[in-house]
């Protein structure tokens, strides 16, 4: 009775909650405190399949869940991206019977790597995709080590881990063990043999902290490694991006399956590759995820096209005090060939810890933007003198910079006389702000 009432419980506030536009973490919260082991008490499908990671979880799993309903698989999957324990409880019973069956073949499940551990203490994934580790939200997760910390105290001995061999700090989670999967990228037309990102954590090895070699980089510390000292180095790929031309925007898959790309980004790439391999293990035809990955756009609001007056442009919306995230937004719009105006917001930090630091800003790669198909840079929001700080030791001539605190006012500027392409660069909790001034199409 008691995993009765609080299934029961959990769906009649889901579905409040969905009536008045409230989130998704409320309902699981309540469940839990009824029922602290609820999650345990469920029956669940016979694939559970965990994604974690620094950047990229909640288009991994968009995209997976995509490919599976396409080839005929029942999913279920935090599609509103709450991914921790509270989430993930609220998804998990609002897709089981009141008895406690889930109703799904696959159950695909985004956690949040800090609370990994958390989440998986009670469900424990037949496959568990760890996509990469950056420097992300200094405030709650510090290095990129500690994050590790976190996620390896959430792996089962039973789970199949499916790793980015191209990221070093990921792969040490296979040393050791037998069943792992990894995907990776051959050496790209894209590549770079010397890094010029503005750091470098991949510089020494995990393991020995002796120097890393590097025979290329896909993007910072992405890339096909070898540690000079204990013999660390990058694993052979069982599922591998092996071409790619962003200009022309494709990517080939194992050498047979080509996927015409919606987004031109690396980012982009690493995230199809990922769900490519998961569906692939579950049984998918290659040629079935090709066609249905062709030209797919998110549907997560992450890349957004908008009009400005008589201006085309996108929104790209990047991660807040996440470096990398922001880096490929820039890569997108620095390859548009036809000249682009870029629009940066930053008028909020954090959507949970108010601290308004603003020093992972060094960490973005900003001197990309001193390119001759970047025209005029605007700078807006809260933040503005910090960004104008940190623009000032990029090369980029001021006068091609503009600086608005108010966003409006960036926007009524944008839309004054001028014809480029407009990229807008931004966070989660800031996109709205820009998304309200324009017109979605």
């Amino acid at each position: 009775m008691k995993k009765f009432f609080t299934i029961l419980i959990c769906k009649l506030l889901r579905f409040v909650g969905k009536l008045i536009g409230k989130g998704s973490s409320m309902p699981g919260q309540v469940a839990l405190k009824l029922c602290p082991d609820i999650l345990k008490r469920v029956e669940l499908p016979r694939y559970i399949i965990a994604i974690t990671g620094s950047n990229g979880k909640t288009s991994t799993v968009e995209m997976i869940a995509h490919i599976l309903t396409q080839n005929g698989k029942t999913v279920a999957w935090n599609r509103e991206g709450s991914n921790q324990i509270e989430g993930v409880t609220t998804m998990v019973l609002s897709n089981a019977t009141l008895s406690g069956k889930v109703k799904a073949d696959i159950l695909l499940i985004e956690s949040d790597e800090r609370y990994a551990k958390k989440t998986f203490s009670y469900i424990e994934p037949t496959d568990y995709v760890i996509t990469n580790l950056y420097r992300d939200q200094l405030t709650r997760n510090g290095h990129p080590e500690f994050v590790f910390d976190a996620i390896a105290d959430s792996i089962h001995d039973g789970t199949r881990l499916i790793l980015n061999a191209d990221d070093p700090l990921v792969s040490v989670f296979g040393n050791g063990r037998e069943n792992v999967v990894w995907f990776g990228a051959d050496e790209l037309s894209s590549d770079e043999k010397e890094l010029h990102s503005v750091y470098n954590d991949g510089a020494y090895c995990p393991l020995c902290k002796a120097p890393m070699d590097y025979s290329t980089h896909h993007y910072n510390h992405i890339g096909h490694y070898a540690c000079t000292s204990c013999g660390y180095r990058r694993h052979d790929t069982g599922y591998t991006v092996t071409a790619v031309d962003l200009r022309e925007g494709w990517l080939e898959l194992d050498g047979k399956y080509r996927i015409s790309l919606a987004l031109k980004s690396l980012y982009n790439i690493y995230n199809i590759l990922a769900a490519y391999t998961v569906a692939r293990l579950v049984g998918i035809d290659g040629q079935a995820i090709a066609d249905d990955m062709n030209d797919y756009v998110l549907k997560n609001g992450r890349v957004i096209q908008f009009r400005l007056g008589t201006r085309k442009g996108t929104l790209l919306t990047s991660k807040h005090e996440n470096s990398i995230s922001y880096d490929h937004s820039i890569r997108v719009a620095c390859a548009c060939e036809q000249g682009a105006d870029v629009l940066i917001i930053v008028d909020a930090v954090s959507r949970k810890y108010f601290t308004s630091d603003v020093s992972w800003l060094w960490d973005i790669d900003f001197e990309m933007l001193n390119n001759e198909n970047i025209h005029e840079i605007v700078l807006a929001g809260a933040y503005v003198n910090d960004l104008a700080a940190r623009f000032s030791y990029t090369g980029i001539p001021q006068e091609k910079i503009k600086l608005y605190e108010d966003i409006p006012e960036a926007v009524d500027y944008l839309n004054s006389g001028r014809n480029e392409y407009i990229y807008t660069i931004t966070c989660f909790s800031d996109k709205e702000k820009f998304l309200s001034k324009v017109e979605e199409v």
